[in-house]
């Protein structure tokens, strides 16, 4: 794993100095968790009755803006838990979502069972959205040839747009997310990741490396955001987060009730984000996306910081074996040699803005947006 000085790190939580922003109050504790306790703070109800009375008023805004469509909100579905959870909820609470799915050409077994029995079992309709494998490798081969951090801005984008565009086609106000402070509460280091709605920055990258045009993968940029939250007043909801969000709760009422089966880490339904976040990242860019996520299961709870700290040491992956295996297998499905790989393992990495970017129009949006207080609902831009 490449090397980082990570001596230092926080009494709360488990967050090191190997994210590059982080600072320490006298009492050893992070700015990552102290940022964590404000949001909940201003996002999370304070109390059961107050949590019942903003759910309640949000089941009664979506079915009151959706009578007489044989849906009312839409539900993007991974396989995680998280969207898995939000599905349930949703059926449950009397409201008819039609589940959506991107796929990437990169499930694993495990997410295609786990959505294929929770769609069956809630007699809820799914529509899969899918990028032809061609384009998807030639625009990875893209990202892989520029030497950024966020590969999978592809996936992340991928998914926005498709969610959209289905609100939008059926003419639904309502996006249903599985995105949580519960889980992802802690936020992940700036230089960590990319902005997911910089479509220029995806085709300035693939035109840079003479990659794909954009065809079957859906794309959202951020007037097209814009114009879906403005025009089409399509809300994208934390869901869960209006919820008494549990992980493994919600978990073990998923493995009982929907022969639903658990990943070892967070986001690793899919083959190429286990190995992206297990062996890409920590290898090449000395990034552990294990502490931010764990760290929000201490921040609420969930996990105490002994067991997180068991649980974010040595690889990212049950056994050496199965890192292998899925080294070999990523390497066989993009048609790489050794040699390609060891090569661009051994390449420094290259800034995002290196390329074409639409991340400085977006932050003077967002800058409008906090001005005015636009109503812009609560939108992950």
């Amino acid at each position: 794993m490449k090397h980082v000085d990570n001596n230092k790190i926080c009494n709360r939580c488990i967050m090191d100095d190997s994210a590059p922003d982080i600072s320490f109050d006298e009492q050893g504790n992070c700015n990552y968790c102290a940022i964590f306790l404000n949001k909940q703070n201003r996002h999370l109800p304070p109390n059961e009755e107050e949590r019942e009375r903003r759910l309640n008023s949000l089941l009664t805004k979506i079915k009151s803006n959706s009578k007489g469509r044989k849906y009312d909100c839409i539900v993007g579905i991974s396989g995680g838990v998280d969207s898995s959870w939000a599905l349930v909820q949703a059926v449950q609470l009397g409201l008819k979502p039609l589940a959506v799915h991107m796929d990437s050409g990169w499930n694993s077994e495990l997410a295609q069972n786990n959505i294929a029995n929770l769609v069956r079992k809630l007699d809820v309709d799914l529509y899969t959205h899918v990028i032809e494998w061609p384009e998807i490798r030639g625009l990875m081969e893209a990202f892989f040839a520029a030497d950024v951090i966020d590969v999978e801005v592809l996936y992340d984008n991928a998914m926005l747009a498709v969610n959209y565009r289905m609100a939008a086609q059926h003419g639904l106000h309502y996006i249903l997310a599985g995105t949580n402070i519960a889980t992802e509460g802690i936020d992940i280091p700036s230089s960590w990741n990319w902005y997911k709605s910089d479509k220029k920055n995806i085709v300035g990258i693939s035109r840079a490396f003479n990659g794909p045009k954009l065809k079957t993968f859906p794309s959202i940029s951020t007037l097209d955001t814009a114009r879906y939250v403005l025009l089409n007043r399509i809300h994208w909801v934390s869901f869960l987060d209006y919820l008494n969000y549990r992980k493994f709760d919600a978990l073990e009422v998923l493995q009982r009730d929907f022969n639903y089966k658990p990943y070892p880490h967070k986001h690793y339904e899919s083959v190429f984000t286990r190995f992206y976040q297990g062996y890409i990242l920590p290898y090449k860019f000395g990034v552990d996306k294990r502490k931010p996520h764990l760290s929000s299961l201490i921040m609420t709870g969930e996990l105490s910081r002994e067991k997180a700290l068991q649980l974010a040491a040595g690889i990212a992956y049950p056994s050496e074996q199965e890192m292998e295996a899925d080294r070999l297998y990523f390497m066989k499905k993009m048609g790489w040699s050794e040699e390609k790989f060891s090569d661009y393992m051994s390449r420094p990495e290259k800034p995002h803005d290196l390329y074409p970017s639409e991340v400085h129009l977006y932050r003077k949006l967002l800058g409008l947006y906090r001005k005015y207080k636009l109503n812009f609902g609560k939108v992950t831009w």
